[in-house]
């Protein structure tokens, strides 16, 4: 209250002082007032450098007050920087000396009774009656989303109660509509407002609220076989099968029948042999019938043999790759001619190596089921009560049933 005291005591101890409120002026800095209202620059001096970071939040057009005596000379003013804080800027009595510092901005809440009655629309009849239109827009949208326009009539009334704080008599920051109510001929609405301005037909309203928890995601991705077998390639760019496997095969250079644990391709003298699978080289050397030969074991318990070739390219303990060139074929060893014989073993048995390799180098894949659980937000509702809805309620009533003026505000 010291504040207000300071306007009370001059105006009452100077004659012909008088308070004006004017508006700041756009792009003026706090520099340019002081030397207008001739007001040396020293004044600055005192000031601190945190309170000097305030003197460029004065806003253009910002309403202020100044107290000037009859020769017009500024012995006060009130110049906002917020909607809480102030500059408060004074002249000493015992010297031509100025004081500046920053204070609270201090205001007055009251509350008021308003009524209309319709001839046009809620905002301008609000406007022409009250005379504020920050009422008259606070008031119109209250409204919105609970009357329909379109169903209100000239004639129709609107009661309404609100809160409008003042700063030397003149409203200063926004009213809150507190409840209203619409009446249209025998049909009334109350529209109770909450502490945002929204109004709502109900004494409650939905709040939303958020809920942190754990969701169950059950999902698909392909990946590929793990079976080593779906891996396999062919050992051979263009194969070419002449003798396929069995356990009863003629032999054509020893004339009797007898296992052939593997697949001949017939090929030309040199043409590249290839590894069916990643692995690592078992044995490069030779071996009996077979000549020159190389075994590759593979993942799964598999190993190949690739035999009568004319010329190996890998040694025993040396990593390959699929596709890659570990030989060359020939007819090394007991042979007819130039071919492959290719042979292939699972867990140290001999298998039809047909069953495994596939003419396409491809990978298999399949899909399958994962789950996972993910972090998820979910947003509820719960019905909240309007503060106040029902104390607001009794004293609109007293309000009318009082037959109380609406208040009207000084233009």
């Amino acid at each position: 209250m010291k504040y207000i005291l300071v306007w009370v005591l001059i105006i009452g101890t100077l004659f012909g002082a008088k308070v004006k409120a004017l508006q700041w002026k756009e792009g003026q800095t706090f520099s340019e007032y002081l030397e207008a209202q001739n007001i040396p620059l020293d004044v600055l001096s005192d000031v601190s450098k945190d309170d000097q970071k305030f003197l460029s939040d004065i806003s253009s057009r910002q309403s202020f007050y100044e107290l000037k005596d009859e020769n017009g000379t500024l012995l006060q003013a009130l110049i906002p920087i917020s909607e809480v804080m102030q500059i408060h800027l004074s002249k000493a009595k015992t010297a031509n000396k100025y004081l500046f510092e920053i204070i609270p901005i201090v205001y007055e809440t009251d509350e008021y009774f308003g009524k209309i009655t319709l001839s046009n629309n809620p905002y301008s009849d609000t406007l022409n009656t009250v005379h504020n239109k920050k009422v008259a827009r606070r008031l119109s949208s209250a409204l919105k989303g609970v009357i329909n326009g379109k169903k209100l009539h000239k004639g129709d009334e609107i009661d309404f109660i609100y809160t409008q704080s003042t700063r030397v008599g003149k409203p200063y920051l926004l009213p809150d509509i507190k409840i209203a109510r619409v009446r249209m001929g025998k049909k009334e609405q109350y529209i109770y407002v909450d502490e945002d301005g929204d109004g709502f037909a109900q004494t409650g309203k939905a709040v939303a609220y958020t809920v942190k928890g754990k969701k169950k995601v059950v999902y698909t991705k392909r990946v590929p076989v793990s079976s080593a077998e779906s891996r396999f390639g062919m050992p051979l760019r263009h194969a070419r099968i002449t003798s396929s496997f069995s356990y009863r095969r003629w032999h054509p250079i020893l004339h009797r029948y007898r296992p052939h644990h593997g697949t001949d391709f017939g090929a030309r003298r040199g043409t590249p042999l290839l590894a069916v699978n990643d692995g690592i080289v078992s044995f490069s050397g030779r071996m009996r019938g077979y000549g020159n030969v190389v075994k590759i074991k593979h993942k799964g318990g598999y190993e190949s043999l690739y035999a009568h070739q004319s010329r190996r390219r890998v040694k025993r303990g040396q990593k390959v790759k699929k596709g890659q060139i570990i030989g060359y074929v020939g007819s090394t060893g007991r042979s007819t001619g130039p071919h492959l014989h290719f042979g292939l073993m699972k867990n140290g048995r001999w298998i039809d190596p047909m069953k495994v390799l596939r003419k396409k180098s491809i990978k298999t894949s399949r899909l399958k089921k994962f789950t996972k659980y993910e972090d998820v937000t979910t947003t509820k509702y719960k019905n909240v009560a309007i503060k106040g809805v029902k104390e607001n309620k009794a004293k609109l009533l007293r309000y009318v049933q009082d037959n109380a003026p609406c208040y009207v505000w000084e233009e």
